[in-house]
């Protein structure tokens, strides 16, 4: 007989143990149910054969018309845009993107203590690049991962295991999309005077690992007729407007001065950085 209120009291804390892991599991419930709803619809337009409003408006019916293919795929990412978060926390971040007012979102999230998010599936677009310009490409949202790094873009550093989860998810990605090495990008690269993160970032951490390209240690002196702007172009940087880009080019590269102006040692690390992508 003393035994059952014992019973009854581990009973009950089995009971909100589990409430509490319910809670916590479910916090996104809401949130992922739109997401699984967004893949439905987004499915059904896939599935139509012929596709909808997809007919070549000045052709009639009998000059045109629908065979399927057998050779086909989905979407392949072809580069990868690093971001800082510029919030204070993993939490703060994955609310922000499960907000539909924001518009806003990222394949990945990756926190300061390691932990990898998932929000978006690879082969979906995810809105994270928004307007800018790297080499040819105006639409970066549609080609690319877009990683975000829990960081507030002023006081914080990025932690070692936050490098460590960021490498491990780079290696997977770009071995399984054989994504190309140049193609390693940060924001800011995307969208000079825009956008300027990431900032004080470890690009060379990456570069060494295969993720993007960095200058080496012992720099060449350019030929007298070196054309900064050119190489710039070159690298990918959107020269319209040069002060933005260069800018862009030296939080990637310089990283202690951010000024819009090159100096004769940045002009020894663009050179340097511009032969790899020749």
């Amino acid at each position: 007989m003393l035994i059952r209120p014992t019973h009854a009291k581990a009973a009950a804390l089995v009971a909100g143990v589990l409430l509490l892991t319910n809670c916590s599991s479910s916090k996104y419930a809401a949130t992922d149910k739109v997401y699984k709803n967004m893949a439905k619809d987004f499915s059904k337009v896939i599935k139509a054969a012929p596709p909808v409003n997809q007919q070549i408006d000045s052709l009639n019916s009998q000059q045109q018309s629908w065979v399927g293919t057998v050779n086909m795929g989905m979407r392949k990412p072809n580069f990868v845009v690093i971001h800082h978060t510029a919030q204070d926390s993993t939490e703060q971040t994955l609310k922000t993107f499960t907000i539909a007012r924001t518009q806003v979102s990222a394949h990945y999230v990756v926190g300061r203590d390691g932990k990898v998010v998932h929000m978006v599936n690879d082969y979906l677009r995810a809105q994270h690049a928004g307007a800018g310009k790297w080499g040819n490409d105006t639409d970066l949202n549609s080609s690319s991962i877009g990683i975000e790094l829990d960081n507030n873009g002023t006081t914080d550093v990025f932690t070692d295991a936050q490098i460590n989860s960021l490498c491990a998810l780079l290696a997977t990605l770009k071995k399984k999309y054989n994504i190309p090495t140049a193609n390693f990008i940060g924001h800011a690269d995307y969208a000079p005077g825009r956008k300027n993160d990431p900032k004080n970032f470890p690009w060379k951490t990456l570069a060494k690992k295969g993720f993007g390209y960095w200058y080496d240690d012992v720099l060449q002196l350019p030929p007298a007729d070196f054309d900064t702007t050119n190489a710039l172009r070159i690298i990918g940087y959107n020269v319209k407007n040069l002060n933005y880009a260069i800018e862009a080019f030296k939080i990637h590269f310089v990283q202690t001065d951010i000024s819009q102006t090159l100096t004769d040692t940045d002009k020894l690390i663009l050179y340097n950085v511009y032969k790899k992508y020749l």
